[in-house]
């Protein structure tokens, strides 16, 4: 596990909260220099440890909400099965994990996917897997979007979420759609979230004025939303815990509310199965998760119980492969297509 120093701890988590911020504005809030910060940001992207992408909006990526889905494995199967998954254009992040499954996968309907014929025969069909639980997702209240470190002081990250684009917490309910040089600018900036005028110019053949106003357009309307992609265990948050709580109906908004809150929470819906909460939190050692669980969860009203399985090893989050749990590979699946208007 390559360590980070508290420069580095403290330039990921200003990044988190402003990834396409001008490095000087970086260097100013951190009271660093541009060249230094610059020259952190490339050492952290040659080790492959931290990449700038961009999350883009569900209306213009789905057909439908995702499924949190459980797999359980024939015994010895487990590593082929992840595998298999990994073939599976639909599976957006992919786990090793403890408990009750062997195999967590979170499967998105893109454009063309028969849902059915998935989880109902294509992954049932796969070699090694002895069953499968698909949970549709109802309501999500928190993304891995927003999950940082409080590191900063509140000086700072007001400094610093002045060249922030719109809140990624909050993206806009409806899109219109985005027309062809709007949707080739979208491509870019979700293999590059710091995609800057000049490069965009070279790659559509435009000059660097449209560029930049188209770039401008998709960050305006929330089409896309910047982020810093490194894996929690590099920034020392090791374990990565998967809850399904059951929660009794009139409760469920309130957990839900509380949960999304927690500093933990990198992904907090409400689900049609089992349990009606999942909730997927990052924690420094079994202490601060035993003491999520006993106090923080304990404290919730409405609990009847829940079911706890932790991460033993990361294969793919945002579409792109993990080496070695940590490292950050390519793309694996290009999954955006333009979506043609109603």
């Amino acid at each position: 596990m390559q360590q980070l120093d508290d420069a580095d701890l403290d330039l990921v988590a200003a990044l988190q909260l402003a990834p396409r911020a001008p490095l000087n504005a970086v260097a100013e809030v951190l009271g660093s220099s541009a060249t230094t910060v610059g020259r952190r940001i490339q050492r952290l992207q040659d080790q492959r440890l931290l990449r700038f992408i961009s999350t883009v909006h569900w209306s213009l990526l789905l057909t439908g909400n995702p499924y949190v889905v459980w797999i359980k494995c024939e015994p010895g199967t487990t590593p082929e099965v992840a595998a298999a998954i990994q073939q599976v254009p639909e599976a957006q992040s992919i786990l090793i994990t403890s408990g009750d499954a062997d195999v967590y996968c979170t499967i998105y309907p893109l454009p063309g996917t028969d849902l059915r014929h998935l989880l109902t025969r294509a992954l049932p069909a796969t070699p090694g897997i002895a069953s499968i639980q698909a949970h549709l997702v109802l309501n999500t209240s928190r993304q891995a979007v927003s999950w940082h470190l409080d590191r900063l002081t509140g000086e700072q990250e007001a400094a610093l979420r002045e060249h922030a684009d719109a809140d990624p917490g909050a993206p806009p309910e409806t899109m219109d759609p985005l027309g062809e040089a709007e949707f080739a600018v979208l491509r870019l900036l979700r293999e590059d979230g710091r995609l800057t005028a000049a490069q965009a110019a070279r790659e559509l053949d435009v000059s660097r004025s449209t560029a930049y106003r188209l770039i401008q357009s998709v960050l305006e309307k929330g089409a896309a939303r910047p982020r810093v992609e490194i894996e929690p265990a590099v920034l020392g948050y090791p374990i990565t815990a998967l809850l399904t709580l059951d929660v009794q109906p009139q409760h469920i908004p309130a957990v839900l509310k509380s949960l999304s809150a927690h500093p933990s929470g990198r992904f907090t819906v409400m689900t049609a199965g089992p349990a009606a909460i999942t909730h997927h939190g990052v924690f420094r050692d079994e202490t601060d998760l035993s003491r999520f669980i006993t106090e923080d969860v304990g404290a919730l009203p409405g609990i009847n119980g829940l079911n706890m399985s932790t991460a033993l090893g990361v294969l793919r989050r945002q579409w792109i492969s993990r080496e070695n749990d940590i490292h950050i590979g390519e793309k694996v699946h290009d999954i955006l297509e333009p979506r043609s208007p109603e």
